[in-house]
């Protein structure tokens, strides 16, 4: 009779509070593309959009995590994708300088707001960056997408101002035109990923500095399953990608699956939603 070797059971995995800033959708509409996700034609239901960011929010709530909140601002109906208006480590800001005309007026916006609530050191940037869209935080590094909106120049002005070693990652496939569309840290060690967004010399920058990491299939990718928020033990994640959500559970991961499907015709998920206040 063969014995079955026995399965090592999932790590525990310890949740840390999180501060995040949030921007409730009362303008939100599809006027105009600047990604493969938008469909001017088709539009969107505000009314929706605005159920799908409240239960968002109410998630993190009943997770413990403080959520703080930033005034929409009218003509500017992506604002309530907050992860892209700045990116803050250590309590400094860098701010955020958008591609597209369309969205230029929100990284003042959220730098006003960050000054006006204590995060003094603020960062006007000099390149083209849109926030965590493009930079994601870890504990010893920050990883930086580029190749759709955010310049490579920007990566090295963060670097400097920030202090923390940056890994530029190149994007390849214009449905995944954010980082934070294709790549999610797991704790402040480990990411989740889609091999098929990224160059070949970045998914081999990816497979060296993360052996371990969770990768996703592009069933997940394509409802955006990556742009997913973990506090180090729960995973907030479209409902859709069941296949990742099955992984992060056998791994020992709490997933907290919500709908933000109306939100998903902007391109954006629950990370797009979410700007972290790193103190």
């Amino acid at each position: 009779m063969t014995v079955m070797p026995a399965m090592e059971p999932a790590p525990a995995r310890t949740a840390l509070r999180r501060h995040y800033l949030m921007c409730r959708p009362e303008h939100f509409a599809v006027t105009y593309a600047i990604n493969p996700w938008m469909d001017p034609a088709a539009g969107a239901d505000a009314g929706r959009a605005v159920a799908q960011w409240e239960a968002l929010r109410d998630a993190y709530l009943a997770l413990g995590h403080e959520v703080s909140l930033i005034e929409p601002v009218a003509g500017l109906p992506d604002m309530v994708f907050a992860a892209n208006g700045a990116l803050v480590v250590g309590g400094r800001v860098y701010g955020a300088r958008f591609a597209h005309a369309e969205r230029r007026a929100e990284g003042p916006a959220y730098a006003a707001w960050l000054r006006a609530n204590g995060f003094a050191v603020v960062r006007e940037p000099e390149h083209v960056n849109e926030g965590e869209g493009d930079f994601l935080t870890l504990d010893h590094v920050i990883l930086a997408g580029t190749g759709f909106r955010t310049e490579i120049a920007a990566h090295q002005e963060a670097q400097e101002f920030l202090g923390r070693p940056v890994v530029t990652l190149r994007l390849v496939d214009p449905r995944f035109y954010h980082l934070d569309t294709a790549l999610f840290p797991l704790g402040g060690d480990n990411v989740a990923y889609f091999p098929g967004a990224f160059s070949p010399g970045s998914r081999a920058v990816l497979e060296r500095l993360f052996p371990d990491a969770v990768t996703a299939d592009e069933r997940d990718a394509a409802v955006l399953g990556l742009n997913a928020v973990c506090d180090g033990r729960n995973v907030v994640v479209n409902a859709e990608a069941e296949g990742l959500i099955g992984t992060l559970r056998a791994r020992g991961y709490e997933p907290v699956p919500v709908d933000l499907s109306e939100l998903r015709k902007a391109g954006g998920g629950p990370k797009c939603c979410t700007l972290e206040l790193r103190g």
